[in-house]
């Protein structure tokens, strides 16, 4: 059992990062160039989107894995918390894993130069922290200058620097992603206070797991939700999964 948690937590908890994230781009964007792939589902009505994806067997067969896993794991985990826990308490619980995010979005925003942006991250940790009991509550939402700040993560920032995504790679549980997405996914789990007492004590033997975990948990309803909106009504879902993947990197880079 330890075993197990020892290999599968620090995958899940970051399960579906950027599969679907809250932002989607739905403007069409430029045609392809020659070495793009166009994608050939519901999506290429609004989306031809440049990929490289030279590992497309490995990932296919990656994808089908995952989604095996998604399906028999993390789908009953996901309706037993729904079940569980009324939506009032899952969205305080929400509320503070994703205020507890906050060196993420404050070091991100920093190292792209947005300051200012950085700045309005540290205001809004303070009201949600101090004003909010640890974050349950979101009073940011009350003040009209820190509400929608965008996000900002590690894949962000390595594309401000000029790195490109690399070819397109489905991890295990994790989902799809890039090599440069796949390094941005792990600054963001290494800058993500939930996860340091399970990265610094090297374990699952005691409690150190606990706030990993949870954070999946309570992820994975909303993660799976959009998964399943990047599959609907494709005829290779795929290809869909892939392209929406793009989209929202798209977009959260053009913020």
């Amino acid at each position: 059992m330890n075993i197990t948690l020892r290999l599968l937590l620090p995958a899940a908890a970051v399960f579906l990062a950027d599969c679907a994230s809250t932002k989607t781009a739905t403007t069409p964007v430029p045609a392809p160039v020659t070495g793009q792939v166009t994608a050939t589902d519901a999506l290429d009505d609004y989306d031809t989107i440049p990929v490289t994806d030279s590992l497309e067997p490995l990932n296919r067969a990656t994808f089908t894995l995952n989604h095996g896993i998604y399906n028999a794991l993390f789908r009953p985990i996901a309706k037993g918390y729904t079940t569980l826990m009324p939506k009032p308490v899952r969205q305080g619980v929400d509320n503070a894993f994703e205020n507890a995010k906050f060196p993420v979005r404050f070091v991100n925003s920093s190292l792209q130069g947005k300051f200012d942006r950085a700045g309005k991250e540290v205001q809004k940790f303070g009201v949600n922290t101090f004003t909010g009991f640890g974050g349950l509550i979101k009073q940011s939402d009350h003040v009209p200058s820190l509400v929608d700040v965008p996000t900002e993560d590690t894949g962000q920032t390595l594309a401000t620097w000029g790195i490109g995504h690399g070819p397109f790679l489905v991890l295990p549980v994790f989902g799809p992603s890039s090599v440069r997405e796949a390094v941005g996914l792990a600054g963001d789990y290494a800058l993500n206070p939930v996860n340091w007492l399970f990265m610094l004590r090297g374990g699952a033997e005691k409690t150190e797991w606990i706030p990993s975990a949870v954070n999946t948990v309570r992820s994975l309803p909303d993660q799976l939700e959009k998964y399943d909106s990047s599959r609907a009504n494709s005829v290779d879902p795929y290809v869909s999964v892939r392209s929406v993947f793009y989209q929202n990197r798209k977009a959260a880079s053009a913020q």
